[in-house]
């Protein structure tokens, strides 16, 4: 039954990365599809799906880190906006680049969101682990309130 608990406190985390996954196939399918017909747009794309790629890692390092250090569901729901977002970004730069930057820098401020979550969540560990304080409950309450001010543009 300790599996059942494992997979308790990290299923919405392997549900985003299942997600994440299938965009990346998406993605890597339109680039495909560009190449083959050789059109103007071909390093538009290939060019997006990069810099997507690029910012890949570090998003599933903060998120799963912020999930597992803190709390999950706020974490997930930083990764499910922070799709979105991409997902904004990628057919943004297909039109003009000027229609990718609000999908850019709202991506920066998730990462940002999820990296201070894991930053919380570590030093909260290390309160808890030296001083017996613990206020993990606290925190996830104001990371749960905070993760809906993702929203706002």
């Amino acid at each position: 039954m300790e599996s059942d608990k494992v997979v308790e406190r990290i299923y919405l985390l392997v549900i985003v990365t299942l997600i994440s996954v299938l965009q990346n196939v998406f993605f890597a399918q339109k680039v495909e599809k560009e190449c083959k017909t050789a059109t103007s747009s071909t390093c538009r794309v290939s060019c997006a799906n990069r810099n997507c790629m690029d910012t890949y890692p570090t998003f599933l390092a903060v998120m799963w880190c912020a999930g597992l250090c803190l709390s999950q569901a706020p974490a997930a729901f930083a990764g499910i906006i922070y799709l979105m977002v991409r997902q904004k970004y990628f057919v943004g730069y297909l039109g003009q680049t000027s229609q990718s930057t609000p999908g850019y820098l709202f991506g920066k401020r998730i990462i940002f969101f999820l990296s201070l979550m894991c930053i919380v969540g570590i030093f909260n560990y290390l309160l808890w682990r030296y001083f017996g304080s613990d206020y993990q409950e606290h925190v996830q309450t104001i990371t749960s309130a905070a993760s809906a001010l993702l929203l706002i543009p």
